[in-house]
Order: C-alpha cells, then structure tokens, then sequence
C-alpha cells in the first residue's frame, strides 16, 4: 500500500472519530440532548409568540364610546341623533362578539360595552330634549308675532339656557368616556403585570428543565449498573473463635 493511500486511510479513520465523538457523548450524558432539546423548544416558542405580539396590533376598545359620544353631541337634528345611537348599537354587537374571541380583555370591552349602551339611552333623552326644544321655539316666535316682546324674550332666554345646559352635559358625556378609557386601559395593565408575576412565581417554584434533565440522567445511570454485592453484617465486627 503506497504512502498516499495510507494517509487517505487516516484521515478518513478521523474524520469519522470527530463524527462520532459528540454522538457517543450525548449517549454518555442523556441530560445533555433532553436538557437542550427542551431548551430550545422553549426558545422557539418564545421567539414566535414575541413575533406574534409584535406584530398584532393592540385593540382600541374605548375608541368606540368615544366616537359615539363625538357623534351624539355634534347632532343637530332627531335624523343625527338616530344616526349616533345606530352607530352605538353597531357597535355593542362588534365588541359582544369581540368579548368571545378576547378573553384577555374581557373587563375592559364589557366596560366599553357599557358606555355604548349609556349613549343608546342618552341619544333617546337628547331626542325627547329636541322635541320640547322645538315646541319652545314655536311659542316663542308665536309670541313674538303677537307683539308680546317681553314674554316672547323670557322664552327666548329660556330656551338658549336649555340648549347650553344640554350640550354642556353632553361634552361631560364625552369627558366621562375619556376617563373610563384612562382607566380601563390602567387597570389592564395591572391584570397583565400581576399575572407575569404569577407566572414567575410559579416557574421559580416548579423545578428548572436542567434540574429534571439530570434527575433523568441520574436515574437512567442507576438503572444501568450491575446489582450491588450483598451488604456486610452489622456493625462490621468479625467472629474470631473458632
């Protein structure tokens, strides 16, 4: 056999030694391949769920009370006011299907859901209001066309101090939507930083994978040894008569 074969010969005998040493240690050591194969299951998992979050956008659920109270304070007319409230109802269907698919966020859409159907029967008093409004503008100008100035005047005051109270009121409606949106979206936070919480105090008390990984190895060493020889008698002491 010439020279060159015989150093084709050894690097292939390496080659395949360097191939066959870490398959043989993980053999040796079942902790190394358990322990990594659920480390990175776990990495894995992590990164998709991280890139998931990432990528979905947060839900708005306390834009829709807002809109709504945008919409029923800039009605004008009975025809806007029905618009408002049918935007409202709209919208309560939306989020009582949303509340079955986002459990998550089950408080906070419900309190939504809440303010929606305030604007419903708010949209129904601010009707109920434009009608009586109508009814006072009439007598006024009826008055006014009787020549009863002063009486026709008292009811022109009336009438303008109603329209105020009423859309100060309904900017407070607007104002109260805002808050409860503040303070929905912190109390969602603090649910979601406890239960982080949570899931640490858990994870911290459960056993690590490494941990659970070399109790494996340990056992599975143990099952592989030879029976142990019988014990010696107690004590040790040996028995010198004869």
């Amino acid at each position: 056999m010439s020279d060159m074969q015989v150093n084709a010969a050894v690097s292939s005998w390496q080659s395949q030694s360097a191939a066959q040493a870490p398959r043989e240690q993980e053999k040796e050591d079942p902790s190394f391949t358990i322990y990594e194969m659920m480390k990175e299951a776990r990495e894995k998992a992590d990164a998709t769920r991280d890139k998931f979050n990432s990528i979905k956008p947060k839900p708005r659920y306390g834009d829709a009370p807002m809109e709504a109270y945008a919409r029923l304070a800039r009605a004008r007319r009975p025809a806007e006011v029905n618009a408002a409230a049918g935007y409202a109802r709209r919208q309560i269907a939306r989020l009582r299907a949303a509340k079955q698919t986002d459990p998550d966020n089950a408080k906070r859409i419900q309190a939504a859901i809440n303010q929606l159907q305030k604007a419903v029967q708010r949209a129904g008093k601010k009707n109920r209001e434009l009608d009586r409004e109508k009814l006072a503008k009439a007598r006024q100008e009826k008055l006014a066309q009787e020549k009863k100035t002063r009486e026709a005047r008292r009811q022109k005051q009336e009438l303008l101090r109603k329209q105020a109270m009423r859309r100060l009121r309904e900017s407070g409606y607007l104002r109260e939507a805002e808050i409860d949106n503040r303070m929905q979206a912190h109390i969602a936070a603090v649910d979601m930083e406890l239960r982080e919480q949570m899931q640490k105090l858990e994870s911290s008390i459960q056993p690590s994978m490494e941990l659970v990984a070399k109790q494996y190895a340990a056992d599975s060493a143990a099952m592989a040894l030879p029976e142990e020889t019988a014990p010696a008698p107690a004590g040790g002491e040996i028995d010198l008569q004869a």
